[in-house]
C-alpha cells in the first residue's frame, strides 16, 4: 500500500504528514497484495516463495517529511559527520555540508578532478570513524587516465574551516580502465574493523560484461582495502595465483547501494539489473552473484541475459528482485526509535520508480514492502539515517528530504 499523504507544499522545509491507520499489521504480510501492480518483463519464475512481489505493509506510526533544501546540484552521496550534519557530494565535484535545518555550505574545494560525463563524477563520501581526531575523509569518484575511465577511491582530510579538503590522494583504482561512461559502481562503505569496500561496475557495454566473471580484473566486484588502498589480510582470495587479492565478492552488473544488517553484521547491497532484475543481495565473501551469465532481466532489446537462465549451480540468488524495475541506489537500514516498526527494515533509494522502497526483512528474506514518498517526482539517490533518528534522503533534481515521527 502506498502511504496516504497529504499535497507537497514546494518551498524548502515545507512540511506534510502521512495519514495511516493504527491497526496492527497482520504478522503474514504474504497475504496483502504486492505494491508492484504492473506485467513483469519476462515469464521468469522466481526460485523460492517471497523472492519478488511479497505482500505489502503500511507504517502505521504517523511522520511527516520535510524538504530540507532543493538547491543541491546532482547529489550523489551522504555521509553523517559526527555532530549530525550532512556530507553530501554533488556529481560536478564538490561536497556540501547540509545542518539537519536545511543550511547549505559553499562548495567544498580541493578534490581530484572527475569525469562528470554519463554516470560519471563524483560519486560516495564516508567519513573516518575516528574523524573528530583525524578529520579523515573517504570518496569513490570517475576518474579519466591515459588508458580510460575508471573507478578510483581517494581519501583526505577536512579543513578546519571546513572549505576544503587538504591532502588528497587516490588510494586505489579499480582497473583496467575503459573508454565508456557507465556502470561505475561507486558505493563505498567503512567496515567495523575500519576498512574500506566499495563496488564497482561491469562498465555495461559486452566488451567488458565477462570482466565481471574474471578474478583478474576488478570490474564488476565488491572490493575490501585498508585506508591506505591496500588488500584487506583475510579477504576471500588472499594466496590465490591469478586472483586479486582485494576482491571481496564478484559476479555483479553495478552495485549502488551497501549496507550492514545492525543485528547480524551481514554485508547487503542493491545491485541495477538490465530491463527487469533489479537485485538486493546478501554478500557472502567468496562468493559469485552470477552477472551476466544468469539473472532476471532481459537486455532492453527484450533479448534474455547471458545464458538466458536465472539459476546455476556456484551462482547466489538475490534475496529479492523486482521486475519491472525499481532502479535501487543508495540504500540504509534503519536503527532508530523514532518509527518503531522501521527498526532494521531496509531503506532503497529509488530512482526511475521515484520512491523509496521499505523491506521488512526476517531471517535474511523479504516478508514486506513498502513504497514512500511515491507521489513526489523525484529520482532517490541515496538515503540514509541521522545521528538524530530521522531519514535522510536526496534526489537527483537537488532536494533533501527529512523523513521524521510526527510530533
Amino acid at each position: 500500500m502506498i502511504v496516504a499523504i497529504t499535497s507537497l507544499l514546494f518551498a524548502a522545509c515545507s512540511s506534510y504528514s502521512n495519514n495511516t491507520s493504527s491497526v496492527s499489521l497482520p504478522r503474514d504480510t504474504a497475504t496483502l497484495p504486492p505494491v508492484e501492480t504492473r506485467k513483469p518483463n519476462s515469464d521468469y519464475k522466481p526460485a523460492f516463495p517471497g523472492q519478488t512481489r511479497i505482500g505489502s505493509v503500511n507504517t502505521n506510526t504517523p511522520y511527516s517529511v520535510s524538504i530540507l533544501t532543493n538547491s543541491l546540484k546532482r547529489p550523489w552521496g551522504i555521509a553523517i559527520l559526527p555532530d549530525g550534519r550532512l556530507l553530501i557530494t554533488e556529481k560536478g565535484g564538490v561536497m556540501r555540508i547540509v545542518t539537519t535545518s536545511g543550511e547549505v555550505s559553499e562548495p567544498i574545494t580541493g578534490l581530484p578532478e572527475v569525469n562528470a560525463s554519463g554516470q560519471g563524477g563524483l560519486l560516495d563520501v564516508a567519513v573516518d570513524p575516528q574523524f573528530n581526531q583525524n578529520r579523515m575523509i573517504f570518496w569513490t569518484f570517475s576518474e579519466s587516465t591515459p588508458e580510460g575511465n575508471l573507478t578510483a577511491l581517494a581519501k583526505g582530510s577536512l579543513s578546519a574551516d571546513e572549505k576544503q579538503v587538504e591532502n588528497a590522494k587516490v588510494i586505489y583504482r579499480a582497473t583496467p580502465a575503459y573508454n565508456g561512461n557507465l556502470h561505475y559502481g561507486g558505493r563505498l562503505l567503512i567496515d567495523p574493523s575500519g576498512n574500506l569496500i566499495i563496488s564497482t561496475g561491469e562498465r555495461s557495454d559486452l566488451a567488458t560484461r565477462p570482466q565481471a566473471q574474471q578474478l583478474n580484473s576488478a570490474l564488476g566486484k565488491i572490493i575490501r582495502v585498508t585506508k591506505e588502498g591496500q588488500p584487506v589480510p583475510g579477504n576471500p582470495f588472499i594466496g590465490k595465483e591469478g586472483v586479486r587479492p582485494e576482491l571481496y565478492s564478484y559476479g555483479h552488473r553495478n552495485v549502488q547501494g551497501l549496507a550492514f544488517h545492525p543485528q547480524t553484521g551481514d554485508l547487503w547491497e542493491s545491485e541495477m539489473g538490465p530491463r527487469g532484475g533489479d537485485e538486493v543481495n546478501r554478500i557472502q565473501p567468496g562468493h559469485n552473484y552470477g552477472w551476466p551469465v544468469i539473472g532476471y532481466g532481459l537486455e532492453y532489446s527484450g533479448q534474455k541475459v547471458g545464458e538466458g537462465i536465472t539459476q546455476k549451480d556456484g551462482m547466489e540468488q538475490p534475496v529479492y528482485y523486482w521486475d519491472p524495475v525499481l532502479s535501487p541506489s543508495g540504500i540504509t537500514f534503519y536503527t532508530g526509535d523514532q518509527i518503531p516498526e522501521w527498526k532494521n527494515n531496509l531503506f532503497v533509494a529509488g530512482l526511475n520508480s521515484n520512491h523509496i522502497a521499505r523491506l521488512v526483512i526476517q531471517n535474511n528474506k523479504v516478508t514486506g514492502e513498502e513504497r514512500l514518498l511515491a507521489n513526489e517526482g523525484q529520482r532517490f539517490r541515496d538515503v540514509a539515517e541521522g545521528k538524530d533518528g530521522a531519514l535522510y534522503a536526496i534526489t537527483d533534481e537537488g532536494r533533501l528530504y527529512k523523513v521524521t515521527k510526527k510530533e
